[in-house]
């Protein structure tokens, strides 16, 4: 107990420390937000994938999918790091980086207005942030409950409110690059955490060959009659499967939280670095988060799933380590809901100060009294996310639950198809956004509200959210044939940011190395 309590403080007090030295750097606008786009490419690809993967992916997805699909849910894991890190980079990341600026736009809403000539725009797509952004971050404490019961046998109300609170006090006091660096911290304890535990479980089970010999010979007549299918290539459900692969790593291009980090980068160098080094770390955290819930079953006699839920799977994996083990996974979890937790605050106030409060509800706010804003909607936000957390924790109150699931599918349905058709697509047009808007969000709603009225496959709210973001890459280009383009001056304006000189065309370079 006392290794665990020492490691805890330690990394506690090394968070505020990072905090209380960021805070130079958060005196204006642009500092507090993007870090006066001056981050280099160790933080700003640990700040993207430390957003990506948090509690929600250790404890809940890696429980219920490795569960359900068993080896083959490391497909998640792999399409989380070449299709959400590695292709991500690729196609977002120069573009939104030159744009953005072009733009002078500081969050997803505020790109929205100025791409597009609308600040209706604007108001719509900071609405649809507030709403499904803040249950999202509620579903960040999923699964430390029944960690910290395990290790510290403390109550999770308290747990809670500890990461809440810390938290918020290194994001107010150092922004945008407090997120940053403790995001590079937390990341090396993930990468080394994660490892670890691998390695363990494995261990516990005979190695590596003999843990996938005793998963074949698990049988589940309610799932498959297929001898070894928890073993396989694709698993007892491929189609589930493979909507699951596309709502969590496709989804990510449509997140602000995670877009926003593009809009940081210092050179083109950094663009290059940072896609490997992103793409490296999904593919160790969220491959081996995916690959050590695979195998969940070989732990059945110990799980009542219909008792304890998904999430009971992976802490019972981790009851039998050692003392060590078990305290390195609790600082591993934290790390990974604390930088998740971090970003999405961060984005939520700064969408909201700048993107709904400045120049409609308060006029003449300058640069100081916006970060005041900003800090103090940080205070609002992780209070209201703690707030539901709690309820939902003591009073099981479905709708919370179920806003969580359809959170990420809503927001990604909304603004995937738009942003990406913005960066690229001269002739999009605002009608076409205000579609995929609507359709993006209002179809997670609808499916929330009325799931039976749906087809068998889209009754999961992630088939329907892995819907709705494909059916907007087609309804985007699709409506913006036959509506109203934006007007002429601002299409030039914004694409003039690809035909600035450096030393080749800025489409294919950033300059600046």
């Amino acid at each position: 107990m006392f290794l665990k309590i020492l490691m805890l403080v330690l990394f506690f007090g090394l968070m505020l420390g990072v905090g209380w030295y960021c805070r130079k750097h958060s005196t204006d606008v642009n500092g507090f937000v993007l870090g006066g786009r001056s981050v280099g490419p160790w933080l700003t690809a640990f700040a993207y994938g430390t957003s990506y993967f948090s509690a929600v992916i250790f404890v809940g997805y890696a429980g219920q999918f490795g569960w359900k699909y068993g080896l083959a849910s490391t497909w998640v894991g792999l399409g989380n790091a070449f299709v959400g890190s590695l292709l991500a980079w690729g196609v977002l990341g120069r573009r939104t980086r030159l744009m953005t600026q072009q733009l002078n736009s500081r969050t997803m809403p505020d790109f929205f207005e100025k791409r597009f000539d609308s600040k209706a725009l604007k108001i719509g797509a900071s609405l649809i942030i507030f709403v499904f952004l803040i249950p999202y971050t509620a579903s960040l404490y999923n699964g430390l409950s029944r960690l910290f019961a395990m290790a510290f046998n403390i109550d999770y109300t308290l747990c809670i409110i500890i990461m809440a609170v810390l938290t918020g006090i290194y994001v107010i006091a150092g922004g945008y690059m407090a997120t940053a660096i403790n995001d590079f911290i937390q990341g090396i304890i993930m990468l080394v955490g994660i490892a670890a535990v691998v390695a363990a479980v494995l261990r516990n089970n005979g190695g590596f060959l003999g843990a996938i010999q005793n998963l074949a010979q698990v049988e589940d007549p309610s799932v498959s009659n297929v001898p070894g299918v928890f073993a396989s290539f694709f698993g007892p459900d491929p189609l589930n499967l493979l909507g699951v692969v596309i709502l969590t790593s496709l989804g990510t291009w449509g997140l602000p939280q995670m877009v926003q980090k593009f809009y940081a980068i210092k050179t083109e160098s950094d663009i290059a670095k940072g896609t490997v080094i992103s793409s490296i770390f999904a593919l160790v955290v969220a491959g081996g988060c995916y690959f050590l819930g695979g195998f969940g079953r070989l732990y059945a006699d110990r799980i009542d799933i219909a008792v304890d839920g998904y999430d009971a799977v992976v802490p019972t994996m981790m009851e039998s380590l050692s003392p060590f083990l078990i305290a390195v996974i609790v600082i591993l979890v934290l790390s990974a809901s604390m930088s998740t937790l971090s970003s999405l605050v961060l984005a939520s106030s700064s969408t909201l100060t700048l993107d709904l409060i400045k120049d409609n509800l308060v006029h003449d706010m300058d640069e100081k009294k916006q970060v005041r804003v900003m800090r103090s909607l940080i205070v609002v936000f992780i209070l209201i996310s703690v707030i539901l957390a709690v309820i939902q924790y003591r009073q099981n109150v479905t709708f919370i639950a179920q806003l969580m699931g359809v959170s990420w599918g809503a927001l990604a349905g909304a603004f995937l198809a738009p942003f990406l058709c913005g960066l690229y697509m001269r002739r999009t047009s605002k009608a076409a956004v205000w579609v995929s808007f609507v359709w993006g969000a209002g179809i997670m709603v609808v499916n929330l509200f009325a799931r039976s009225a749906f087809p068998a496959l889209l009754q999961s709210p992630i088939n329907c959210g892995a819907f709705a973001m494909l059916s907007g890459l087609i309804i985007v280009p699709l409506i913006s044939m036959f509506t109203k383009a934006p007007r002429r001056e601002t299409i030039d304006f914004a694409f003039a940011a690809y035909d600035r000189k450096v030393t080749v065309q800025a489409r294919n370079a950033l300059g600046g190395d």
